[in-house]
């Protein structure tokens, strides 16, 4: 059995405001043959690092991502975006966790290249706001690029609303957040999912296709007349186009939890 450690960073003001409510209840969901560690972010002065100085600070923090196998980022929404706590501290690992080439392209470190990461967030807002407005997507589309960028794997993610005045998870958010813990238990520490992506692709294109000729077959029985080669080829791929770009519009806008 292969036994995982699994780093829960802590970006909030408050030390025992819901996100840590929200984050203890996923690390309880992480077997105790895993090792888990808690760091508040609020508990340290971290800054970028500087040319020909010393940053222990810094050092610390890089040490203790490499150590882990697991991140579960845990941060508030502000303002509709990340909070100040948790976007401090990705802007201060930028380059310690990418290489960037001649032209500033970003590149993943080997170190931190296929590790896992879970993200939590939280709003004021109720969940049929969030819902229709995804006030908490932007704090999650931080994160998320932040670490896809490093070369981590996402887990899952987990939010919750309606936090003005809440002293306490319902047992429903507890136990979901717990299962999203669990899944932690079931993380291999290297883990390329380039298959299980094009596994995933092929079956998004072959449903898109079946899709759009079914729309075709339903505009020719509309007509009653059959199409010119082109004017079959050309309707096929705007169709086809309109369609991708709804599923890429989900995938990369919508497809966030907001409840």
């Amino acid at each position: 059995m292969i036994f995982l450690k699994v780093l829960g960073i802590l970006g909030s003001h408050k030390s025992n405001g819901v996100t840590r409510m929200m984050l203890d209840a996923v690390l309880n969901g992480v077997e105790v043959s895993n090792e888990v560690e808690l760091l508040n972010l609020n508990d340290y002065q971290i800054k970028p690092r500087v040319p020909g100085e010393d940053n222990p600070t810094l050092d610390l923090m890089i040490e203790k991502l490499k150590a882990a196998d697991v991140w579960v980022l845990a941060a508030p929404t502000y303002w509709g975006g990340l909070s100040g706590v948790m976007k401090n501290f990705l802007d201060c690992i930028r380059q310690e966790v990418l290489r960037f080439d001649r032209k500033g392209d970003p590149h993943p470190i080997p170190e931190f290249a296929h590790k896992h990461y879970v993200t939590l967030t939280n709003c004021y807002v109720g969940k049929a706001e969030n819902m229709l407005t995804g006030m908490t997507d932007s704090a999650f589309r931080t994160m998320d690029k932040a670490m896809t960028t490093a070369g981590l794997i996402k887990l899952g993610e987990g939010v919750q609303t309606a936090t003005y005045g809440l002293k306490q998870l319902t047992d429903k958010k507890q136990t979901e957040l717990e299962k999203l813990g669990n899944k932690i238990n079931r993380t291999q520490r290297k883990d390329d999912q380039t298959l299980k992506r094009y596994i995933e692709l092929f079956f998004i294109v072959a449903a898109m296709a079946l899709i759009t000729m079914v729309i075709q077959a339903g505009i020719l029985k509309l007509l009653g007349q059959a199409l010119s080669f082109w004017t079959n080829y050309i309707s096929f791929v705007l169709i086809f186009f309109i369609l991708l770009a709804i599923t890429l519009h989900f995938f990369t806008v919508v497809k966030h939890k907001r409840k």
